[in-house]
């Protein structure tokens, strides 16, 4: 296995510390997103099952808490890698160097594509992006230059061609990043070429972004909280409703959920990895370079997670529902995880 390197302050730091941290903990820490932790969890148990140690720790609290526990310091009270479905933003990046976290690794694994699903059992649905916008906004353009409360119960209001049954859907929370995404690559998509859009966002793109942004909160959103097992139990009591979250969670449930396809295209492998699945996007994780040689068997794991057997095209993650990276950008990541390429460098 190739030598792991550490900054001199990270290495000095782990020096200092290491009876400490093995003392306080014997297993890695994971926490983050909800769309990465079937993966994490994936390659803990594998890790555990042919290492014999102790499988890594991993916590499901969503891409923003997996960055607020992960930069919260350096030491066994902190997580050691955090994943998440959209890159790590500057103002966290910050919180991470204020509290002492200033060597980070960033490991691309692989894209996911945010999928909008219903039960099996319903109606077959395709949904342009402004159709979603004007289902879920907040507001809506009066078309005289101001804004009105979403008026839409059904979505036979927004298009005559659309199901007549009330429109609900169980979407994130915004400290999710899957949430973070789903505005951005719908909601800002579906709001920009409404009437007098483009004239605000020249005028004021502050106020564009709030009005693009904001979901409704009249109760045809519903927040569903980071535990997307939950919004596919409320899928299956309801055909009429659907949900929102990472392609993964579709795939897995595939027996029981079937895809809302976006712009005429259905997520899968091919059409996530081609970007023709107007709705894709790229997940990572984050590791915390000064624990690498304190927290026992975080390398080895480290190793495992980013290995071909897990990140191939025929790996146990595809298996899972992750669209696999080129085997050139594969290397790239490995050797930024090997070497521990600081974020930035």
């Amino acid at each position: 296995m190739k030598k792991f390197l550490l900054t001199a302050s990270a290495a000095a730091l782990a020096l200092a510390a290491s009876a400490g941290y093995a003392a306080a903990r014997d297993q890695v820490k994971v926490v983050g997103s909800s769309t990465v932790f079937p993966y994490s969890q994936a390659a803990a148990e594998e890790f555990a099952n042919k290492s014999g140690n102790p499988a890594p720790v991993v916590e499901s609290t969503g891409t923003g808490g997996g960055f607020k526990a992960f930069c919260g310091g350096v030491g066994p009270d902190f997580a050691d890698i955090t994943g998440a479905s959209r890159a790590i933003k500057e103002s966290e990046v910050k919180l991470c160097a204020d509290n002492g976290v200033t060597d980070i690794t960033e490991a691309l694994i692989g894209y996911d594509g945010l999928s909008i699903a219903h039960a099996s059992s319903a109606p077959d649905m395709d949904l342009t992006e402004e159709q979603i916008f004007k289902a879920l906004a907040a507001e809506l353009p009066d078309g005289k230059g101001g804004f009105v409360a979403n008026p839409n119960k059904k979505w036979s209001d927004i298009d005559a061609s659309l199901p007549s049954v009330d429109i609900i859907a169980f979407g994130p929370p915004p400290t999710s990043g899957t949430r973070d995404a789903f505005v951005e690559l719908v909601m800002h998509d579906g709001c920009k070429d409404l009437p007098g859009m483009a004239d605000l966002k020249k005028a004021d793109e502050d106020k564009w972004n709030e009005v693009c942004s904001r979901m409704r909160q009249d109760g045809p959103f519903v927040e569903a909280g980071e535990n997307d097992n939950l919004i596919v139990q409320r899928l299956e009591s309801d055909p009429n409703a659907v949900g929102i979250f990472g392609y993964s969670f579709l795939y897995e449930n595939s027996d029981k959920l079937k895809a809302v396809k976006v712009a005429g295209v259905a997520p899968d492998f091919d059409t996530i990895a081609d970007a023709s699945y107007p709705v894709s996007r790229p997940i990572y994780f984050y590791i915390k370079n000064a624990h690498r040689d304190v927290i026992p068997n975080m390398n080895e794991f480290l190793m495992e997670y980013v290995s071909d057997a897990a990140l191939g095209a025929d790996g146990y993650l595809p298996e899972r529902g992750l669209t696999p990276l080129s085997d050139e950008k594969r290397a790239e990541v490995q050797k930024a995880v090997t070497e521990a390429k600081k974020l930035g460098s």
